[in-house]
């Protein structure tokens, strides 16, 4: 009679074991060994933070942008309705805008994108407009109004000039960015003391001289 060696009865258990193993835990196990189902739940988890902060990024600035290019043809609009005599200072005649409805008249060139409220016609908190005239070109400032805390608009006025004046018309409005990854790239301002705004800055500016009308 035969008698199996240590080595081949450790191995017939081992092979027992293995038998005895129900099929579906052993093909259950194989299958957790190599699955990667979740894999690709996981790698969105953590690049969906920064994949939409760019999106966002890309949306917002697009905005503004298009923002400040509304506001840049609403300017001209107002300028050359000064320059040709359509908008006046003079009061008594049919082309006089005041203060108020001057604003008001360019809040409804920027509407598609930018609501000015009653409030923000008669005090401006967001959209300031600086209309003036100078005796010459070279008296318009070029360099933007700035204090310690933004945009300093003390000395902003609303004075056209009549015929033949030269005028500058000049717009600013506060965008607010939502996204901050953006804010410091998209605005070239900063305050008095070189910090950064708490939105973007539109700025936009004409100058020219009235026809004689």
């Amino acid at each position: 009679m035969n008698v199996p060696s240590d080595g081949a009865v450790a191995a017939n258990d081992h092979q027992a074991d293995r038998t005895s193993m129900p099929p579906g835990r052993r093909g259950g196990w194989r299958a957790f060994a190599r699955s990667r189902d979740g894999s690709a739940a996981i790698e969105f988890a953590l690049l969906a933070i920064p994949y939409f902060m760019v999106i966002f990024a890309i949306l917002e600035t697009f905005i503004a942008f298009a923002a400040e290019e509304l506001v840049s043809n609403a300017v001209d609009t107002m300028s050359r309705k000064l320059r040709t005599g359509q908008i006046t200072n003079v009061v008594g005649q049919t082309t006089y805008k005041d203060r108020t409805a001057f604003r008001q008249t360019f809040c409804e060139e920027v509407s598609i994108l930018i609501q000015c409220s009653a409030t923000e016609v008669a005090t401006p908190n967001k959209l300031w407009l600086d209309v003036r005239t100078f005796s010459k070109f070279s008296d318009i400032p070029a360099t933007i109004p700035m204090n310690a805390t933004g945009l300093d608009t003390t000395g902003m006025q609303y004075s056209p000039g009549g015929s033949s004046s030269i005028n500058m018309v000049r717009a600013y409005y506060h965008w607010q960015v939502v996204t901050d990854l953006v804010r410091p790239y998209i605005t070239p301002y900063r305050t008095a003391d070189g910090s950064r705004l708490n939105d973007y800055l539109i700025v936009a500016t004409a100058a020219f001289q009235n026809e004689q009308y």
